[in-house]
């Protein structure tokens, strides 16, 4: 059931999603996964089911915790009766009855702090709520007091301001005042997925916070210093992983021609022989297979017509009589990672579609699964709205369980050090 070696470092994920930051430290084996904190239904249903069925806790239902972590109090003591919630009984018995604490892991939501949101919004993300969920995060951190912390966000972190001030200033001021050392120049936290077996060109600011009271400060700048510079690096791959050793394997799905029914939903594409979960083609339009059919033949051809930004923006404006300040279109490349996998992807894949000019088509929900590093046998549930989301708003695992093997490796050099 996925249980190996020895489980001696308790862990609680908040702002869990689906769980890629979980499974991965799952995987490493050393993590026993205390509770994850997470208040959209979607994600929770899936936590519950992986946790159960992939990594044997039956209580799993009791550990995930559907919750706005911004009521913090009632995280904590507990909830009864809530109409969206439920009642649970809180951080509080969990972490008292598995004896204690030793990290907590997560990241905020990241689209107030993305370039991207920025751009797209009228206010660049000032007046979005999500900039300050950070807040709740450290009040759980100074609750419980672990000895480390991890903190995944965007590196666009690091150049938003909300307010009057940098936030990564204050995230950094919070941290100390509640007790952590992290880098003093976070920009040098930023970490490419790619270099670590992520099919994807994906960047993220990973935040090591360790205890000043458990570690000593002396000890704490050393051994930040020796994160990054060895204890992640002993876990980079030697080469990229590419889109075909990806997906390059998966069942083909072809145009059917004609619209038909699977269950109860449209589908414009055959359904994979043989079968496999979260593998369904969305429907696809007939101008939009046109437009995926000149896109992927002229790439295929060397032609390279359709290359440039301006191209694509060009060709967009003639298939549809729209504008967009930014291109549409983006066909991934068999032989490199892929582009970043968004969870702006549930709205549409025309960023994403499938290298292949046969199947005319933008990616499924297990392609971005497996761009993403989930393994098949974690399995998807909900709408393809849901699904998208979740996955592209997750920490790939194959990335989290690099970063779990290095904690460990990093606490347990420490422990050893003490004796």
């Amino acid at each position: 059931m996925g249980r190996k070696r020895n489980k001696i470092i308790k862990s609680i994920d908040l702002f869990a999603g689906c769980g890629g930051l979980m499974d991965g430290f799952e995987q490493a084996g050393y993590y026993d996964t205390i509770a994850a904190v997470e208040w959209e239904k979607g994600p929770c249903v899936n936590l519950v089911n992986r946790l159960k069925t992939k990594w044997g806790y039956g209580d799993a239902s009791d550990r995930v915790l559907q919750f706005d972590i911004q009521r913090t109090d009632e995280l904590f003591y507990g909830w009864k009766d809530d109409e969206r919630f439920g009642t649970s009984e809180g951080l509080d018995k969990l972490i008292q009855e598995a004896g204690g604490l030793d990290i907590i892991i997560g990241g905020p939501p990241c689209q107030a702090y993305s370039i991207a949101g920025r751009v797209r919004d009228e206010h660049g993300m000032k007046n979005d709520y999500r900039n300050y969920l950070f807040e709740s995060y450290i009040k759980v951190v100074e609750k419980y007091k672990p000895k480390l912390l991890v903190f995944e966000n965007v590196p666009g972190i690091l150049s938003a301001q909300p307010g009057d001030r940098p936030i990564i200033e204050i995230i950094q001021e919070s941290f100390l005042k509640a007790g952590y050392s992290v880098l003093p120049d976070l920009s040098n936290a930023v970490i490419d997925f790619s270099d670590y077996g992520v099919p994807q060109n994906r960047k993220r600011i990973i935040i090591i916070g360790l205890s000043v009271d458990y570690f000593s400060k002396e000890n704490c700048e050393k051994m930040l210093t020796l994160f990054y510079e060895k204890y992640m690096l002993k876990y980079k791959t030697e080469k990229k992983m590419t889109v075909m050793e990806a997906i390059g394997d998966l069942p083909k799905l072809y145009p059917l021609g004609h619209d038909e029914k699977y269950k109860g939903k449209r589908i414009s594409h055959s359904v994979p022989e043989p079968f496999v979960p979260n593998h369904i083609a969305r429907w696809q339009s007939g101008r939009d297979m046109e437009i995926f059919k000149l896109l992927t033949e002229d790439i295929e051809s060397g032609r390279n017509k359709y290359i440039s930004t301006d191209s694509l923006k060009k060709l967009y404006t003639e298939k549809t009589g729209h504008t967009s300040n930014v291109h549409k279109y983006h066909v991934i490349r068999w032989d490199e990672p892929s582009n970043l996998i968004p969870a702006h992807l549930y709205k549409d894949g025309l960023r994403h579609i499938h290298p292949d000019s046969k199947q005319l088509r933008t990616i499924t929900v297990r392609e971005a699964a497996r761009l993403q590093t989930f393994e098949d046998d974690y399995i998807f549930e909900g709408s393809n709205v849901e699904t998208y989301k979740m996955i592209g708003n997750a920490v790939p695992p194959k990335f989290a369980k690099c970063l779990a093997e290095a904690v460990f490796d990093m606490l347990s050099n420490f422990d050893k050090g003490k004796k």
